[in-house]
């Protein structure tokens, strides 16, 4: 019985430490300063104006508000990096035309391209809506997968990279074309955690103008890609680090205390269990 209490103690106490570690890992994790959080992207200045093509489509980073004038009918194009393990949440507002110059309802839509130009699909949110007459303002809003850091050539999984976010009207009377608008977009992100992750990584994010390390003319297309919407903030992890790390080796600890407590359960104290008399 002495033997099973100090047994019990000890798993006790590891659990203690395993827990008190992965408390320790995750206070760490939090403290780290967000991309959002850095000094550095809140003191960038917020763009104003929005490309009209994928490859002269505006660098925005995550939770800053983009804004940009437009008329009615245009094509407004902005690119942002998102990382392995972020699901990425895009978000528009349009502004429309004092309902007096309007002539009937309008639809708008919000799109959402990876690096290969691959539309995504959107987990939740209003990507399409429609704006009454009287209406002041219309709002959207996307929120994609989780980005994973490899995926199979088949598959049209979210992978690293730039995306690209693209809002348009697809639905209004022909007298209301060209009218002014403005327009509002912002994108947030939250990690995914451990649960997400996947053994495999890319090469390189899917960054266009960023994955070859073939120059560029300077007066070619390519060399006008918009600054191939830098890396996050700390760089690109690529999904090597999850917290699926933490508890891996949580379990392989406990499972290395299984192993001694179930040997000194099973090996007895020492002694035979019957002693002849006079021994």
């Amino acid at each position: 019985m002495r033997s099973v209490r100090r047994l019990t103690t000890t798993i006790a106490a590891a659990l203690v430490a395993c827990a008190g570690l992965a408390g320790a890992a995750g206070t760490a994790a939090a403290a780290s300063p967000s991309p959002s959080a850095s000094a550095g992207a809140g003191a960038d200045t917020a763009p104003t104006e929005a490309g009209t093509s994928f490859r002269t489509a505006t660098p925005i980073r995550m939770d800053q508000r983009a804004t940009a004038g437009a008329s009615t009918g245009d094509y407004l194009y902005w690119v942002l990096p998102v990382d392995a393990g972020a699901r990425a949440t895009v978000k528009a507002k349009v502004t429309l035309p004092p309902p007096s110059a309007r002539h009937g309802a309008t639809t708008w839509q919000l799109d959402v391209y990876d690096g290969l130009r691959r539309r995504q699909a959107c987990r939740y949110g209003a990507q399409t809506k429609s704006a009454a007459k009287d209406a002041a303002s219309v709002e959207l809003s996307c929120s994609l997968r989780t980005v994973r850091g490899w995926a199979e050539q088949w598959a049209n999984d979210p992978l690293p990279g730039s995306y690209y976010i693209r809002l348009t009207v697809v639905d209004l009377s022909q007298e209301d074309l060209g009218q002014p608008v403005h327009a509002e977009v912002e994108a947030s992100a939250s990690d995914a955690g451990g649960a997400q992750a996947v053994d495999g990584k890319l090469s390189a994010p899917l960054v266009p103008g960023a994955t070859s390390a073939t120059p560029k003319p300077s007066g070619s297309a390519a060399a006008q890609q918009p600054a191939a919407s830098d890396a996050p903030d700390g760089g690109w992890s690529s999904g090597w680090w999850s917290d699926r790390w933490i508890w891996t080796a949580v379990g392989g600890v406990l499972a290395a205390l299984a192993g001694i407590g179930g040997y000194r359960l099973t090996r007895g104290s020492g002694r035979p269990a019957y002693l002849p008399p006079g021994a």
